[in-house]
């Protein structure tokens, strides 16, 4: 569990990081936008799959063959 709370934490400090550098960065407003937009949708993925990995559910990656 305490591992889980590590790589949780790593995991929301290089994302902010990530985001941080992204609003650093002078784009004009449509594309700072959706830059700004797609980090937080990934994030929130990654995030809501290593919850569900802690929960014992986890979805499947790879296509069914």
């Amino acid at each position: 569990m305490i591992g889980f709370l590590i790589t949780l934490l790593v995991v929301v400090i290089v994302l902010g990081l990530i985001y941080w550098v992204a609003l650093q960065i002078p784009l004009p407003e449509p594309f700072g936008r959706i830059v700004q937009v797609v980090i937080v949708v990934v994030g929130v993925l990654i995030i809501v799959m290593m919850l569900l990995g802690l929960i014992g559910y986890a979805p499947a990656v790879y296509p069914l063959r």
